[in-house]
């Protein structure tokens, strides 16, 4: 396993924990993110700037000077950094400007290749964090795991990732824990959502499955999707709609409209919304409504997909 790298493993696995960052962790983790966006709006910025150019097609020599400029410039995320210093401060992690541009790679082979999405486009400024980096093992080592590289888990409610150092973690499960010595760690995902929750991403790698083989039960199951409840399936049993976001709808109105009067209070004395405090509390208390319904939605699926497939070889469905 040590000389294998993460493409060339044959199992792998994803695991999202919650992260507790302190208030110094979050200002880098909001530098880095900040980062990684301003080079992937940089990269298409250059990328369109270079497809108007390219469509003059006399030889005037400004325009193929700075045609070289530009691509020179995108070549390398040093380059980039050149250009604008601020990108050399000591706590943006460089890994993060380099999967920036990998990504921005990723959505040109999308479009080109996969046809399911448009073109690269700027990334807005958001409440929403995010950035990646990678786990990084050293020579020495012989067989990488999760308590051995630039990416590691102290102990299960622990990890050091580059430029944060040690975070408090949520509990990782007993099945990845119980692997640590045979599991190696490719790209980590740090993100804060609207709601100001912080969680770790982890693309995980291995020779050994994470999951065991399922055991055959010889059912098969027929499921219609329709609108009078969630699911009917060959059986008669019915599976009721939970409806989550009908249940909180009237109480949830009653926040936005009164975060749109706070809005419209802090734009009349010309207050920047960052700066309105009254307003940031009541954006996150909607902001954490709206999540504990997409929560209780995924749980939902989880639960009844996960249940479905378990107990069934053969499933078809007919919406």
């Amino acid at each position: 396993m040590a000389k294998l790298s993460m493409k060339k493993l044959p199992y792998h696995y994803g695991v999202k924990v919650r992260c507790y960052p302190s208030s110094q962790q979050k200002a880098i983790i909001k530098r880095n993110s900040d980062a990684s966006r301003f080079v992937y709006n940089e990269l298409v910025a250059i990328g369109r700037e270079l497809y108007e150019l390219k469509r003059i097609k006399l030889p005037i020599d400004t325009v193929q000077q700075r045609i070289h400029q530009l691509e020179q410039r995108k070549k390398t995320t040093r380059n980039i950094c050149n250009e604008h210093l601020f990108l050399f401060h000591k706590d943006i992690d460089s890994l993060c400007l380099a999967n920036a541009k990998q990504n921005y790679a990723k959505a040109w082979h999308a479009f080109r290749k996969v046809n399911r999405s448009g073109t690269p486009v700027f990334h807005k400024k958001s409440y929403c964090w995010k950035y990646q980096t990678n786990a990084q093992y050293s020579s020495k080592v012989s067989l990488p795991s999760l308590l051995n590289g630039t990416v590691k888990f102290l102990d299960r409610n622990h990890a050091k990732l580059p430029k944060l150092g040690v975070i408090r973690t949520g509990t990782v499960r007993s099945k990845i824990w119980n692997m640590r010595e045979v599991v190696r760690i490719g790209t980590v995902t740090v993100t804060k959502d609207s709601a100001d929750c912080f969680y770790l991403s982890f693309q995980l790698g291995s020779t050994q499955p994470f999951i065991g083989a399922v055991t055959f039960t010889n059912e098969k199951l027929g499921l219609d999707l329709n609108t009078e409840n969630f699911l009917t399936d060959s059986n008669g049993a019915v599976v009721a709609n939970p409806r989550y976001y009908r249940k909180i709808l009237k109480q949830l109105n009653r926040q936005k409209r009164k975060l749109s009067r706070r809005q419209l209070r802090a734009k009349k004395e010309h207050r920047p919304l960052c700066d309105a405090k009254n307003y940031q509390k009541q954006r996150l208390l909607v902001a954490k409504m709206q999540v504990k319904v997409a929560q209780q939605r995924l749980n939902f699926l989880h639960n009844l997909t996960t249940e479905l497939v378990k107990n069934h070889d053969f499933l078809v469905a007919k919406s």
